[in-house]
């Protein structure tokens, strides 16, 4: 394996979806297995190099931009193994870092099963999924990421290889971990002493739990405390049919007293998908999609699983529920064939879409939220984003996960002033989800975008315990050093 120090040939390496333009690196290291990976670490560690870890460049918040460190890309780790069936209700799967999060789905689809994480970005490789303990919106029934690793395959700074299965070794009553290394002497290290915001989707600095699992402190670390090489990952029988719904209001507070109710899964309604897009969401897709009701004051998308025993049985029991919550039913959306929910996600998917087009006709870019509150006070959180942005004459768009409590705001600046009062804003906006008991990260991560607010929500003494895992893990500051924690904290400890 080679170092490739041809400038033309790693410029590929220095974007993602951040805008980030100021990266820069003396090479990239393209290895093609483990072992390959170890050889890696292990040539940086003897000359004081630094690595960042590179996935496909799919990320938001500038994690694989190196700021002159070497690149270690993970794209030729892309094995994917056969599904080994465990039982009749599981499966599981082992796969390389680099293998795309599509073809994973694709293949375990086609045999009969479902990998439930589901960003809505599916050229991303399934190790940077893990490292960034991704979610989506079937996040609403599953959980995260983190849920659905079985083993995973790390490589620590040191070069050392750890095999982590699931249920194998986990904190003891005092908070410790103890990890046994072959050929070395264990490290012992306690688990961060910080309590996790009470959210249902949670993406911001390093795992912790009493009796937590040493699997989850990797998963979520962003490549700082190790590279994932391959990962077994968990799945469950595939749903025999999902039916899907797009519903439509005139009034943002019967759309938000039918979010209440899906919710709380009343009668067999049991959701997977709760997603809502407000007026000027829909304003945006109404450019595709002129059927919009024009006097919609926003919409919910809903999946349900079903099979054809149920299905007519719960559709009765949605229409009863909008009916109930003054839905506009006879101009909303049913999809229950493959080719209509194919058309419905086609809908979801064009709003980033629309927005991209708008910003391409603009000299800045957007200013775009991450937070989560818990359900409690997402309306308060809903009613905040609004108000701010209506006070500032901004153009905007609200949409996404309300099930979770976890809505994006874009606010679009029409010009430069625009764009200084929009960051601005931004940290207000960060206090209040804060405020309400949410968290600075749903689903996107910290990298090296976000880093600096990172103290606002866990206060110099958290950040001082992440600094304190990671230097356990990583002495030399070796592995993607500017994700999650700002280098500042590393200078004052």
């Amino acid at each position: 394996m080679k170092l490739n120090e041809n400038p033309e040939q790693t410029r590929r390496f220095l974007e993602d979806t951040s805008n980030i333009r100021t990266g820069h690196t003396p090479g990239v290291y393209l290895p093609e297995n483990t072992a390959e990976v170890r050889a890696v670490v292990r040539e940086a560690a003897e000359r004081n190099r630094r690595l960042t870890i590179s996935g496909n460049g799919t990320g938001t918040t500038g994690g694989r931009i190196p700021f002159g460190d070497y690149v270690i890309a993970m794209e030729k780790l892309d094995h994917i193994g056969d599904v080994r069936p465990e039982g009749k209700d599981c499966a599981s799967i082992t796969v390389g870092a680099g293998a795309l999060l599509d073809d994973i789905q694709n293949k375990v689809q086609d045999a009969g099963w479902l990998y439930p994480p589901d960003p809505t970005e599916k050229l991303c490789f399934i190790g940077s999924t893990i490292a960034n303990n991704s979610s989506g919106a079937r996040t609403f029934k599953y959980g995260p990421t983190r849920h659905y690793i079985n083993r995973l395959e790390v490589v620590l700074a040191t070069g050392e290889l750890l095999d982590i299965r699931r249920g194998e070794c986990r904190a003891d009553s005092q908070g410790n971990i103890t990890i046994d290394r072959p050929g070395h002497e264990p490290l012992s290290i306690a688990i961060p002493r910080y309590t996790m915001p009470s959210t249902s989707k949670h993406n911001a600095g390093y795992y912790s739990a009493p009796g937590m699992d040493l699997i989850d402190l990797f998963i979520g670390s962003e490549g700082t405390l190790g590279i994932i090489t391959e990962a077994e990952l968990r799945l469950i029988p595939l749903p025999e049919q999902i039916v899907s719904f797009l519903v439509y209001f005139d009034d943002i507070g019967n759309l938000f007293r039918f979010l209440d109710r899906a919710r709380k899964r009343p009668g067999n309604l049991d959701p997977r998908a709760l997603e809502m897009f407000e007026k000027n969401a829909l304003d945006f897709l109404s450019n595709v999609y002129p059927d919009i009701p024009r006097d919609a004051a926003g919409a919910v998308f809903l999946e349900q699983e079903a099979t054809a025993a149920t299905e007519d049985g719960l559709l009765d029991e949605w229409f009863g529920l909008m009916e109930a919550c003054h839905a506009m039913t006879e101009d909303s959306w049913v999809a229950l064939d493959a080719g209509e929910q194919r058309k419905m996600k086609e809908f979801r998917h064009e709003l980033p879409v629309q927005v991209n087009e708008w910003l391409s006709r603009q000299q800045e870019s957007k200013i775009s939220t991450d937070m989560a509150v818990p359900e409690e006070g997402f309306t308060e959180l809903f009613r905040f984003y609004r108000d701010r942005c209506e006070h500032h004459g901004f153009h905007y768009i609200i949409f996404g996960h309300a099930g979770n409590g976890h809505v994006h705001l874009n606010i679009l600046p029409e010009n430069h002033q625009q764009f200084l009062e929009a960051k601005e804003l931004y940290i207000t906006l960060v206090r209040k989800a804060l405020e309400l008991g949410g968290t600075l990260s749903a689903e996107h991560g910290i990298g090296k975008l976000k880093a600096g607010y990172m103290p606002e929500m866990f206060g110099r003494e958290g950040m001082m315990e992440m600094v304190r895992v990671k230097k356990a893990l990583d002495p030399g500051l070796m592995l993607n050093t500017g994700n999650l924690i700002a280098p500042e904290f590393f200078e004052s400890d």
